[in-house]
C-alpha cells in the first residue's frame, strides 16, 4: 500500500471519527470557573441586638471575602447585606427588621460562584429554603447567648372611633428565654399613654414562656382632643435584658360622634363582612347595633356588636339621629320606629328571587362608574339573589336617580337594578338589592378588591366631600415594627402618580420623600423609630403614621441553622462535546485535506 494511500486512509479515519463523536455527544467532566466568592451578610436587627455578634460578623464577612481567614482562597469577593430585602455591601448597624435568607439565596444562585452566609442563624424562613441551594452554601453561623426577654407582641383594635366611645384594645404579650433567679417577679403592668400621659393600666401575670392576650379598655373621652393619636402600650415593671420590645404603638383617629351607624337585623354574613369592611374603608367612625329579638324579661331587641350589651331604642334612635349616615340592612320593619337625618343605604331581605345572578361587566352610569373601573367583572361569584327594587323614578330638578349596578338571571334573563342611587330634598339614599355580597369579599384577591372598592365608593357618595373621597392615597398600616417599611395605597381616581409627602417626627427636623405607587397601588417608606405627621403635596392627605422600637428581631430566638461547609469551591460541571468548537474544525480540516491531496493527484 501506498504513502498516498495511507494517507487519505487516515485523513478519513480523523473525519469519520470526529463526526461520530459529534453525533454521539457524549459529556466530559470539567471544573467551572465560576464568580468571584459571594458573601451573604445577615443584616438583620437581631444582630445588633442583645448579645448580637455585628462587629465580629462584619470582620469574618471582609476575610471570606478577601479570601483568607476561614479557608478562602482567591481574592475580590462579594459582600450583600440580607435581611427583609437583599442590598449592597456597607459598614453601617443592621438596620432589617425580618431576617429571611431564601431570596439571598436565589439571586446568589443565578450569580454563580461559592457562596457563604454568615449569621446569628434565627432565619425565619429556614422551612422554605429550597434544600438544593442551602447545600451549596457555607453557612457560618454566629449565635446569640441565651437570654430572658419579656415583650409586647401585638396590639389589636378599632382605628376610629368616636368621642363617646370605649376603647377597645386586644394587647398580646409575653416571655422567651429562660427566666433565673434575678428575674423572679412574675406579675407586670400593662399601661396605655398619650403623649407622655397615662390613659389606663392594668396589672397582668407573666406566663411561663409564650404569648397570651388580655384586654385593656378606656374611655375615648381621656384623650385630650380629636383626631389622630398615637397611643403607646407599654409592659412596666419587668427587669428583662432587652427594653426595646416592651412597648407598641397604636395609631388611631378619634371623631365628635360616630359618622356612620350600621343596624343589622338581624345580624347575618352580609352585615359581618360590610362591617368589618366599612371599619377599613370608610375612614370615619363606625358604629353597629344587631338586633337579637325579645329576651326572657327584657323589652330591650338591640345590642351593642363590640360588647353584646343591651341599647335600649332610645339609645339607638339617638345614634341613628346624629348619624351622618345610617345603613338599615335586613327587615325592613326593625327600623320604622328610626328617623335618620342624614343619609341611608338601605338593604332589604324581602321578597328575594334566588339563582346565579351575574353582575353585568359594564355598569351604567352613576356616582359609582368611577369607582368601579377597573374591576375584573369575571372574577366575581355570582350573586345568590336579588331583591325587587322599584324603578328609579324621572329625574327632576330638586330629584335624581340612576342605577349603579345589574345582574342577570344565569347570564340570560332580562337585566335588574342591583343598586340604586337617588337624592331627594338634598337627602342621599341608596339601595342594595343583592344576596350573596358577601362571598365577594370571603373569597379574597380580585374580588375581595371589588367589594371593597364598591363599599368604598357607596359610602363616599352617601356621605359626600369632606369624608376623604377626595384623597388620591390612604395608609395601609398605620404602625409598623423597627426595620419594616409603611405601606400607603393608591385609593384616587385615574393612573396612579408620585406624590411628595413630608413627614415631621416630635423634635425632629421635617423629612421630604417620595411615594413611589407600583402596578399594583401600593408604596413604601422605610423610617426611623418614631411618630410622624404627613402631609401631602398637592393634596389634602395628612394623618399619623408610626414606626415602633419593637422588632421581632429583638427577641431571642433559637438558631435553624448550624455550621456546614457547602459545596466544593472547584465545581465539576458536565460539558456536552459539541459545546468543543475544536471538534468541529478537526472534522472540517481532515476532509478539506482529503479533498485537496485528491485534486492534487488528479483522484477524483
Amino acid at each position: 500500500m501506498s504513502r498516498v494511500t495511507l494517507g487519505f486512509a487516515a485523513l478519513r479515519t480523523v473525519g469519520v471519527a470526529a463526526l461520530v463523536l459529534l453525533l454521539w455527544n457524549p459529556s466530559a467532566a470539567r471544573e467551572a470557573a465560576g464568580n468571584a466568592r459571594l458573601v451573604l451578610l445577615d443584616a438583620s436587627l437581631s444582630m445588633a441586638g442583645h448579645g448580637g455578634r455585628w462587629r465580629q460578623a462584619l470582620d469574618t464577612a471582609r476575610a471570606l471575602a478577601r479570601g483568607s481567614g476561614i479557608g478562602g482562597r482567591g481574592s475580590g469577593g462579594v459582600i450583600w447585606r440580607f435581611g427583609d430585602r437583599v442590598t449592597a455591601f456597607d459598614t453601617l448597624p443592621p438596620t432589617e427588621g425580618a431576617s429571611r435568607l431564601g431570596p439571598a439565596l436565589a439571586a446568589a444562585a443565578g450569580r454563580g460562584g461559592d457562596v457563604v452566609v454568615v449569621t446569628d442563624g434565627a432565619v425565619a424562613d429556614r422551612s422554605d429554603l429550597p434544600p438544593d441551594l442551602l447545600r451549596r452554601a457555607r453557612v457560618v453561623v454566629l449565635p446569640r447567648p441565651a437570654f430572658f426577654d419579656a415583650f409586647v407582641a401585638s396590639v389589636e383594635g378599632p382605628r376610629r372611633v368616636a368621642a363617646g366611645d370605649t376603647i377597645r384594645l386586644t394587647v398580646s404579650y409575653g416571655v422567651a428565654g429562660k427566666r433565673d433567679a434575678s428575674y423572679g417577679m412574675r406579675d407586670a403592668t400593662l399601661s396605655v399613654s398619650a403623649e407622655g400621659r397615662r390613659l389606663a393600666s392594668r396589672a397582668v401575670p407573666l406566663p411561663d414562656s409564650g404569648v397570651v392576650s388580655t384586654e385593656l379598655t378606656l374611655p375615648a373621652s381621656r384623650i385630650s382632643h380629636p383626631g389622630s393619636t398615637a397611643l403607646t402600650i407599654a409592659l412596666d415593671g419587668v427587669s428583662d435584658s432587652e427594653p426595646r420590645d416592651d412597648a407598641r404603638v397604636f395609631v388611631l383617629e378619634v371623631s365628635p360622634q360616630a359618622s356612620v351607624v350600621l343596624l343589622a337585623a338581624p345580624p347575618d354574613w352580609e352585615t359581618r363582612f360590610l362591617a368589618r369592611t366599612l371599619q377599613d374603608v370608610a375612614r370615619v367612625p363606625v358604629h353597629t347595633f344587631v338586633e337579637v329579638g325579645t329576651g326572657s324579661g327584657s323589652a330591650n331587641r338591640w345590642r351593642d356588636a363590640a360588647t353584646l350589651k343591651e341599647r335600649t331604642p332610645a339609645v339607638v334612635a339617638s345614634a341613628v339621629a346624629g348619624a351622618r349616615l345610617v345603613i338599615e340592612a335586613g327587615d325592613p320593619a326593625a327600623f320604622a320606629p328610626f328617623q335618620p337625618k342624614g343619609a341611608v343605604l338601605r338593604w332589604p331581605d324581602t321578597r328575594r328571587l334566588d339563582g346565579d345572578w351575574y353582575v353585568e361587566p359594564t355598569p351604567p352610569a352613576s356616582p359609582l362608574a368611577a369607582s368601579l373601573a377597573g374591576i375584573a367583572w369575571d372574577s366575581l361569584p355570582p350573586l345568590t339573589s336579588v331583591a325587587d327594587l322599584p324603578p328609579p323614578p324621572p329625574s327632576t330638578p330638586d330629584s335624581t336617580s340612576s342605577v349603579g349596578l345589574t345582574a342577570r338571571l344565569a347570564r340570560r334573563s332580562a337585566s335588574r337594578p342591583v343598586i340604586v342611587l337617588s337624592v331627594r330634598d338634598g337627602r342621599r339614599r341608596a339601595a342594595i338589592a343583592a344576596g350573596g355580597l358577601y362571598r365577594w369579599a370571603f373569597r379574597g384577591g380580585a374580588s375581595g378588591e371589588a367589594y371593597r372598592a364598591l363599599v368604598a365608593g357607596l359610602v363616599d357618595w352617601l356621605l359626600g366631600a369632606g369624608t376623604g373621597s377626595d384623597q388620591r392615597f390612604v395608609p395601609v398600616t398605620y404602625g409598623t415594627p423597627n426595620g419594616m417599611p409603611l405601606v400607603w395605597r393608591w385609593v384616587g381616581t385615574g393612573t396612579t402618580q408620585n406624590v411628595i409627602v413630608s413627614l415631621s417626627a416630635e423634635g425632629g427636623r421635617p423629612l421630604i420623600d417620595t411615594l413611589r405607587f407600583d402596578e399594583s397601588g401600593r408604596a413604601q417608606l422605610r423610617l426611623a423609630p418614631g411618630v410622624y405627621r404627613y402631609t401631602a403635596t398637592g393634596g389634602n392627605e395628612r394623618g399619623v403614621v408610626a414606626v415602633d422600637t419593637y422588632s421581632d428581631e429583638w427577641r431571642p430566638a433559637a438558631a435553624a441553622l448550624t455550621d456546614q461547609p457547602g459545596a466544593p469551591e472547584g465545581r465539576g460541571v458536565s460539558v456536552p462535546l459539541r459545546d468543543r468548537w475544536w471538534l468541529f474544525a478537526l472534522a472540517i480540516a481532515a476532509f478539506t485535506a482529503e479533498w485537496a491531496w485528491r485534486r492534487r493527484q488528479g483522484l477524483p
